[in-house]
């Protein structure tokens, strides 16, 4: 039982590092820019997937700001996506983006029609979820040769690098010290737990041995009555 929690555990910090990870790191799309604009929208429950107020986005209201949209579509000409235009000065994710303002600007101007596409690669974090209204964030746009264009993703890749090779460290670290000083401490502590229950089996061997040669010295009286 006890195994199974501790793998149950271990699975669910996984999955929350996972999806953690999935949301904040930067993902590429190449699509097709089809409008842009304003829209007052309504910050509740879901302000998570919004960024801080007061990061030059224009907040109006504790529940009500003006945020910029980028639409697009996917080269499958059928899928689409929305993409917010939000700045994240200095608060996390840590993308220090200032210029919402000039990217959407960029954004409006390579607005194209299905007849005459201009593909771009939007860089963005975050997620598209209809049901809390949320939106992933676009943090740049480029445009690219062509909807098949294959774009590796280098960031995420050394910094997964640098987060696996952290968690080795410090595994590392953790064996060793685990071998240093817990071990023998608990080794210590196991075998001073032996020698009190030595001790205390052989204080009670002595006790019955002492009380029982007191019944036998007893024994021996009433015998003798």
């Amino acid at each position: 039982m006890y195994t199974k929690i501790k793998w149950g555990i271990r699975i669910l910090l996984v999955l929350i590092v996972g999806l953690f990870l999935h949301y904040t790191l930067p993902q590429r799309d190449i699509v097709r820019i089809v409008d842009t604009g304003n829209r007052i929208t309504q910050i509740g429950a879901n302000w998570i997937f919004y960024s801080i107020e007061d990061t030059g986005t224009g907040a109006e209201t504790n529940t009500t700001r003006d945020i910029r949209f980028i639409d697009a579509v996917y080269p499958d000409g059928t899928s689409v996506m929305v993409y917010r235009n939000e700045d994240t000065g200095w608060f996390w994710p840590p993308y220090f983006k200032w210029d919402s303002s000039t990217l959407q600007a960029e954004a409006t101007n390579l607005r194209s029609t299905a007849a005459a596409p201009q593909w771009v690669a939007v860089t963005h974090y975050g997620w598209r979820i209809p049901l809390v209204s949320a939106f992933p964030n676009a943090v740049s746009i480029h445009p690219v040769e062509g909807p098949d264009v294959t774009l590796i993703p280098w960031v995420n890749i050394i910094l997964l690098a640098f987060l696996a090779f952290a968690i080795l460290m410090i595994r590392k670290m953790w064996l060793q010290f685990r071998e240093r000083m817990v071990d023998p401490a608990l080794a210590d502590a196991g075998e001073a737990w032996d020698s009190v229950e030595n001790r205390a089996e052989n204080a009670r061997k002595e006790a019955r041995g002492f009380f029982g040669r007191i019944g036998a010295w007893l024994g021996t009286w009433r015998a003798k009555k």
